[in-house]
This record gives C-alpha cells, sequence and structure tokens, in this order.
C-alpha cells in the first residue's frame, strides 16, 4: 500500500540561526567609555577592505567584489561603529573626522 503526499505545509518556517546570541549582544552593547569607543571605531574598517580591481596594462580585467555582505555580522558591526561615532561626536565632543 502507498501513501502519496502531494502537499505539506508548515505553519511558521524554523530557521537557524547560529549568530543570534551574537548579534544580540552586539545590539544590545551600551557605549560608556571613549577608550571603548575609540577602540571599536579603529578596529572596525569604514569600508569593505577586500574589494579590489585587478588591472593589466592599465585596463580592469577583473573586479572582485566586497565581500562584506557575505559576513553574517556585518549590519552589527556597522551599527555598532556607528554608535560608537556617535558617543564620541555627541557625548563626548570629539571630532570624529579623522575617523571617517
Amino acid at each position: 500500500m502507498l501513501i502519496k503526499i502531494s502537499h505539506i505545509t508548515f505553519s511558521s518556517p524554523i530557521h537557524w540561526d547560529l549568530f543570534y546570541p551574537i548579534r544580540q549582544r552586539l545590539n544590545s552593547l551600551e557605549i560608556k567609555r571613549p577608550e571603548i569607543a575609540r577602540l571599536i571605531v579603529k578596529l572596525i574598517p569604514t569600508q569593505c577592505p577586500f574589494a579590489r580591481d585587478i588591472k593589466l596594462f592599465g585596463r580592469t580585467i577583473v573586479h572582485i567584489p566586497p565581500m562584506c555582505k557575505l559576513n553574517p555580522l556585518y549590519d552589527e558591526l556597522m551599527n555598532l561603529r556607528f554608535r560608537c561615532l556617535c558617543f564620541l561626536a555627541d557625548e563626548c565632543g570629539e571630532d570624529i573626522e579623522a575617523y571617517i
């Protein structure tokens, strides 16, 4: 006896986000010390350092796009960097031009 199941639906898809605890931790960090804010701003680059143009005789033959969006924590790290810059500018009154 064969049973044929043609269509199965689930009420909600199951997502396994292994980075969820790290995301939550990064998003919940409170910036309170200028030294820590400066360190974070220096450690997290302003733009993706991996984008490259490979040139031969002055002509671009291959463009390697930035791979940052493949980083599962990219948005959280950019948000953290932005919050640190805001803290330094608003709370500490620092000129953040050097960090941009």
